[in-house]
This record gives C-alpha cells, structure tokens and sequence, in this order.
C-alpha cells in the first residue's frame, strides 16, 4: 500500500485545522477589548498568522524549539540552545514550556514587551521591504547589534 499520498492528504488537512485554529485565535483577539485600540488589528493578525506559519510547526501547530532554531537560522541567525531556551521563555513568560503557541505569539507581537523574537521578526519584516530597493546582501545582523 502507498502511505505517501496518504501522509501528503494528511498534511493538508493538518494544515487547514491548523489555519482554523489560526483564525479562531485571530476572531478571539480582535473581540478582546485590550486590543481595541490597535490599529490595523486585522491586517497586523493576518500578517502575524503569515509569519506563524512560515515557522516549522510541530503536530500540535505551535513553535517548538527545533523550529525556531531553523527558523532562525533561515535569516542567518544561528542561536545556542542556551539563547533559544532564553528567547523561548521570554515568548511564554518565563514559564519551562517548549513551545510557542499562536496566543503566545500573537501576545508578543502585540504585546508591549520587546522579546528579542519580536525584535528579529520585525526587523526581518522591515529588512523583506528594503531588499527590492537594494540588492547588495545585508550586513550579517549579530545579537551583539540588537539593541
């Protein structure tokens, strides 16, 4: 028997429930009334799921380590176990999880509190706008630049 189709149609339909779960987070987020006062909240939720989901997700769809650490290192910042564990618990709020769940997420991003993932993941944003400008490759970004 062929389990590749299989695994692939599987995939998929992980894929939808996961955006379904997405989107139900994003709904809960734009009826708190925390987040009232944002601006653009819907447009920012999107972009947010969007960056989500450009992360390795694990079964249960949220960031584990493994994936940050790819991710990461797709924008050339290759981290220690040590400064992952760190920026995971800043996400989580201290707490010994192992992973990153879209709430989370989306509270960082949101969030008035500057974790370093949020820092990378804005300024990743702000680096894509440039780059049609400018094709010269961007300096290297090492933590010791981040503010």
């Amino acid at each position: 028997m062929d389990n590749s189709a299989q695994g692939g149609k599987a995939y998929g339909l992980l894929k939808s429930q996961q955006e379904e779960k997405l989107n139900s987070v994003n709904e809960a987020f734009l009826s708190d009334p925390q987040y009232a006062d944002e601006e653009d909240l819907g447009s920012k939720l999107e972009m947010f799921k969007k960056k989500y989901v450009d992360f390795d997700l694990n079964d249960k769809g949220e960031i584990d380590m493994m994936g940050l650490k790819r991710m990461l290192e797709k924008l050339g910042l290759a981290k220690t176990h040590l400064e992952l564990k760190k920026m995971m618990s800043e996400v989580v709020g201290g707490t010994s999880k192992e992973t990153i769940s879209y709430n989370d997420f989306l509270q960082m991003m949101l969030g008035k509190r500057n974790a370093i993932l949020k820092l990378i993941l804005m300024f990743e944003g702000m680096g894509k706008d440039q780059e049609d400008k400018d094709s010269a490759p961007p300096p290297r970004k090492t933590f010791s630049d981040l503010p």
